[in-house]
């Protein structure tokens, strides 16, 4: 009885831990994708930063790569596809060799994931007291005096490449769960920063597709379990199911319970959705203060991270009583759409929820380029035909003048030698005299 009781405590935390580490990348994801939104025109600039750490040069540039309604639904056809090919790998390949080959695939990314998981921890960790002697460098690739990109970087950035590389060597040689669990967060709110959606509608596809996915894999077939199980790769947060006798015992062979990194980065870039969506909203009736900044109301992400928790700790509880492997996204797919439109319908902004899109400014700035295009086209339109007026009165006389691949280069440049200027005109000077000594 008593052993009983003590395994079903260690379930507990086990769960609750499981929740916790999922909620952790999404919170820390979704701010961090606030960067990446594009800087209304009406937005001023943000001070540049005084932590070394920091990178001000790049605060402008938009990093979001953004998922359209056409990818999210492609996205469970694709993923159908990986997952039965992984699965058929497993079935009929050496297992070790395909682990193998993950394991130096997953090592290489792990190592840069880490990395970056590691200087955003350590902006807000470093106190200001040692920064401040920390010196900052800065390589800058240029051609032709133009710079092409820049690294910034301080003695602290190299430490914590050291370090990455350090627990990556780790991992690849132990197989540790806590190294595994390192790597698979790194991972999630790399991807949650950088995935967005560009849209609600995408959104909403993208859960739907995937809910059904997750149900015919799962309840119809052994494929994800036999997947999850067998790929030994940092594609999924573990803990112990009995911690304490984890501890006490130093079980090797103990049983994890398991999360895969799908359930927190697919319903997290939606939460991050959620989050950029307030920052809009408020932005749209206050554009006061600093555009990129993380301190305003937060409606719709405080919804959808409360129903994220909710459908992922239903999940867990269907699991303990079912004693099955249940499809997270079953649960936690309707709990996202339905709190985000619950939301939107509760404070009346149903037709702004879903005419948001993050495409917007890549609109205004085509608009722009068309706009320049017919400007352009229009200036050379009346240069011509004043060119035509002027041949046809016998005024002036066109001469093309050839340039060498050296002059071509430099006119592409934007640098046109005044040599050819020169004789352009004294040429147009002399045909002009000799017309007129022909009259």
């Amino acid at each position: 009885m008593e052993s009983k009781s003590n395994e079903d405590l260690g379930l507990y935390i086990a769960y609750g831990t499981i929740i916790t580490m999922a909620v952790l990348p999404i919170y820390s994801g979704s701010l961090a994708s606030i960067k990446g939104m594009k800087r209304p025109a009406n937005a001023s600039k943000a001070k540049k930063s005084d932590n070394p750490l920091d990178d001000s040069e790049d605060e402008d540039e938009s990093v979001l790569e953004s998922l359209t309604s056409g990818d999210a639904y492609m996205f469970p056809i694709i993923g159908s596809c990986v997952l039965f090919g992984m699965y058929l790998a497993f079935r009929y390949l050496d297992k070790a060799y395909i682990n193998y080959i993950l394991t130096i695939y997953f090592a290489f990314m792990g190592c840069a994931a880490v990395t970056k998981s590691l200087l955003m921890v350590a902006r807000k960790v470093v106190p200001r007291a040692i920064l401040k002697h920390v010196a900052k460098y800065k390589v800058t690739l240029s051609k032709r005096s133009k710079n092409i990109s820049h690294i910034s970087f301080t003695v602290i950035h190299g430490l914590l490449i050291l370090a990455s590389i350090g627990l990556t060597v780790y991992y690849s040689y132990t197989k540790n769960w806590i190294a595994s669990n390192i790597f698979g967060l790194s991972f999630s709110v790399n991807a949650i920063q950088l995935l967005s959606l560009d849209s609600f509608k995408t959104g909403i596809i993208l859960l739907s597709g995937l809910f059904f996915y997750d149900i015919f894999w799962v309840f119809y077939t052994p494929v994800m379990v036999s997947v999850a199980t067998n790929f030994d790769a940092p594609i999924k947060l573990l803990w112990p199911r009995n911690i304490i006798d984890f501890v006490l015992q130093n079980n090797d062979q103990a049983r994890f319970t398991m999360l895969g990194l799908g359930d927190i980065v697919i319903p997290g870039i939606f939460v991050a959705l959620c989050l950029r969506f307030d920052r809009h909203m408020s932005w749209k009736r206050n554009p006061a203060g600093q555009f990129r900044s993380t301190r305003f109301p937060k409606p719709y992400f405080t919804a959808n991270l409360i129903a994220y928790v909710f459908g992922l700790g239903l999940t867990m509880v269907v699991m303990h009583f079912f004693k099955a492997a249940q499809p997270a996204l079953l649960y936690l797919s309707p709990a996202c759409i339905l709190s985000a439109l619950g939301t939107a319908v509760v404070r009346g902004e149903l037709s702004e929820f879903f005419g948001y899109t993050t495409e917007e400014p890549k609109k205004e700035e085509e608009e722009k380029e068309k706009k320049n295009k017919r400007a352009v086209e229009e200036i050379e339109l009346d240069t011509k035909q004043e060119v035509e007026e002027a041949e046809e009165e016998g005024s002036i006389e066109i001469e093309e003048i050839e340039l060498d691949e050296e002059e071509e280069e430099e006119e592409e440049e934007g640098e046109i030698r005044p040599q050819a200027k020169t004789t352009g005109s004294k040429k147009n000077n002399t045909s002009g005299k000799k017309r007129k000594n022909k009259k």
